[in-house]
């Protein structure tokens, strides 16, 4: 434990538990390198039960304990004294990560002993951090070292003293290497020149195993912590036919610091007394239960359907009259865990419904004012199946991609119904000739087919989207840090990214840079980037096509299938943060989550009518300048979102003699009114006088 003492300083290292990981093997699985034989020796005395086998799966953690103490050794100054073999007593403590994998650590705090080039500096020595395609010299997946021999090392400064507990490894994200640490000591220090290697009783330094594949975090936790403020991994053996290279984790706990004091420090001001865990699907069902007891008034809990895995599909309803449809009041819905591995989104929406609840009950005038004139649904997980098998391993453990998938296999976010080739072909067909329906374009048949694979819980959330007149919608995500919005599918075809703009991109763009620019993060130049792309140099937004090109994405289908605006946002570089980070995340995320549903009230809204005052279900409400039209409801009211200027309307039906109108959106949160009274055509009419001889 290093602590200070008139001008001298005290090392107790105890030993603890280590992490590590690696990247899916693309190659077949390969042994250590030759040269480390020393690394594989075969151990003395209890070394052999100290050796901690790593995961050799894929898609799976390990972890080893050791059960000896450290010795217990004495600096003063910079001469060693004799060792005391005196054994304390420490209280194992479940310690946080520094927060390498979301931007906690900046890059200055991260050191290594050399590195092949810029782009493998240590600076990307980052627990799940991806390389670009092209591996850009900035824009690699690891750390690697320039050698490959045992003096190699990865050094993360914690900035103050702090009780390290574990450490997670991971080997290098890449298309084209395979590289991995196999074996690798660790290393304390409390000024960057006196370094107390982890040994066991015997004084043998320990060797902590191992990675076995590029993707896989593996694990080591240390039995006792170590206080200090450096700690170094250095590789001592590795994928004979790679290099040397890792991205890394870093478990601790501040510690009180006499030399470093700032009370501040590592601290977030959390001003919600809110419950920042990570809820498993139980846990999750009970706190929503939890919610509508408490506020019954305001809330109604449904399922939407079930998962492959038989999981019921939760969503939380929030307005002042819950289970029904008022006319003119807009349908919001925020919806997460498309990807059952990006957990964030999920937890914000379970903090959002309770923030919503208890600001209500206090009385807070916006809030009662956003509940009493917005319908709003959250739906916390569209893949329950996923989190589950993320949850059961944890914080850290689960790679880039684990539990991304359905149970059945069905990546959600390129699997809905590719309206985009219908709409696109269809206007080609058409050449300029005649007009194509650019909205509410149908289901294409094969979806219909009993025998079409389709996922489960992709049917549901196509049923909810048709049940419900949504108007605007968040979709969230983590993994990056960026708001992207339609299209998602590159046009022309053959193109692998290139930004492809819907007719409403000015309305996009308004709505991205709404939440980005509230947001505490996304839009930061302050920042650094999370893995390839610097979005902040467009104030953290981005159409999605220009980012990367997704077919059948739930965000065209939403903008083409029916009336609602759906945007995509990426909350954390994090996929999983820790449940210590929650609080943090929710300061980041809350302002925007709020702002971005205020704005379903922008645009334009009213009703079309017939001559006796009646509702007309289905009419088109047409833009002159924009060419993407919206429909009326049921009950024939209408909603559509647009930024603040003058606009020549029109509401028509079949049937019915169109009407026109200008109606002027301003910059002032609440849609303009802009009612339409349709007349019977004068066709129908001679029809219907023939057949009944009454209008």
């Amino acid at each position: 434990m290093f602590g200070y003492n008139e001008g001298r300083y005290t090392i107790i290292l105890l030993i603890a538990f280590i992490y590590t990981q690696g990247q899916e093997n693309r190659t077949p699985a390969s042994q250590d390198e030759p040269g480390d034989r020393l690394s594989q020796r075969k151990p003395r005395g209890n070394d052999l039960e100290e050796r901690m086998k790593g995961d050799k799966r894929t898609d799976g953690v390990n972890g080893g304990t050791i059960n000896e103490l450290m010795k217990l050794k004495t600096f003063l100054g910079s001469n060693k004294a004799s060792p005391t073999l005196k054994k304390p007593k420490v209280e194992m403590k479940a310690c946080p990560p520094l927060r390498l994998e979301s931007l906690g650590v900046e890059d200055f705090q991260m050191e290594a002993s050399s590195a092949q080039r810029f782009g493998l500096g240590a600076h990307r020595g980052r627990l799940n951090i991806q390389a670009g395609i092209l591996e850009e010299d900035e824009f690699a997946g690891a750390w690697c070292a320039a050698h490959r021999d045992r003096s190699q090392w990865l050094q993360v400064d914690a900035q103050h003293l702090t009780l390290f507990t574990g450490i997670i490894t991971q080997g290098r994200n890449s298309l084209w290497a395979t590289d991995w640490v196999t074996q690798y000591m660790v290393s304390f220090s409390n000024d960057t020149q006196s370094w107390i290697n982890y040994r066991n009783e015997t004084d043998d330094v320990v060797n902590f195993s191992r990675n076995s594949d590029t993707d896989t975090p593996v694990l080591n936790n240390l039995a006792r912590p170590v206080l200090a403020r450096y700690v170094r991994v250095r590789p001592q053996g590795w994928n004979w036919r790679g290099n040397i290279c890792l991205r890394l984790e870093v478990l601790g706990c501040p510690e009180p610091d006499p030399i470093n004091y700032d009370p501040m420090r590592g601290e977030t001001t959390v001003t919600d007394n809110l419950d920042f865990r990570h809820h498993n699907h139980k846990d999750m069902r009970h706190i929503m239960k939890m919610i509508h007891e408490k506020c019954p008034d305001i809330t109604r809990v449904y399922n939407i359907g079930k998962s492959f895995g038989g999981l019921k599909m939760y969503a939380m309803e929030i307005t002042d009259n819950p289970g029904k449809h008022e006319l003119g009041e807009p349908e919001f819905r925020y919806v997460a865990g498309i990807h059952g591995n990006e957990v964030l989104g999920r937890e914000m929406i379970l903090l959002l419904m309770q923030f919503l609840c208890i600001e209500y009950r206090k009385g807070n005038p916006r809030i009662v004012h956003l509940v009493h004139e917005t319908r709003i649904h959250l739906l916390p997980s569209i893949n329950p199946d996923g989190y589950e098998m993320v949850y059961k391993l944890g914080s850290e453990l689960a790679g880039w991609t684990y539990g991304r998938r359905t149970l059945s296999g069905i990546d959600l976010e390129n699997k809905f119904p590719d309206l985009n080739s219908i709409l696109w072909a269809a206007e080609h067909l058409a050449a300029g000739r005649h007009a194509v329906q650019n909205h509410h374009v149908p289901l294409p048949q094969w979806y219909t087919t009993t025998n079409t694979t389709v996922a489960h819980e992709m049917r549901a959330v196509i049923r909810w989207m048709e049940k419900f007149p949504f108007v605007l919608g968040g979709n969230l995500h983590s993994g990056e840090m960026v708001v992207s919005y339609p299209f998602y599918k590159v046009h022309p075809p053959r193109q692998t990214k290139i930004a492809t703009f819907t007719p409403d991109e000015a309305v996009f763009r308004w709505l991205a840079l709404v939440f980005a620019t509230t947001h505490r993060t996304i839009s930061s130049r302050s920042r650094r980037v999370c893995h390839t792309n610097d979005f902040a140099k467009d104030h953290g937004i981005v159409n999605g096509a220009s980012w990367h090109s997704t077919t059948g994405s739930m965000g065209d289908f939403s903008y083409l299938h029916t009336n609602c605006f759906e945007l995509s946002m990426e909350l954390s570089c994090d996929k999983f943060p820790h449940s210590s980070e929650l609080s943090l995340e929710w300061e980041n995320s809350r302002e925007a989550l709020l702002v971005f549903m205020e704005q379903v009230h922008r645009g334009i809204k009213g009703m079309v009518m017939n001559p006796k005052g009646k509702g007309i279900a289905s009419a088109v409400i047409s833009i002159d300048e924009i060419k993407h039209d919206v429909t009326t409801d049921s009950g024939g009211d209408y909603w559509r979102l647009l930024n603040p200027g003058d606009y020549q309307v029109s509401a028509s039906k079949k049937g019915y003699i169109k009407a026109r109108k200008t109606c002027s959106v301003g910059y002032k949160i609440g849609a303009t009114v802009c009612d339409f009274k349709l007349r019977r055509s004068r066709k129908l009419f001679k029809r219907h006088t023939n057949r009944s001889g009454i209008w």
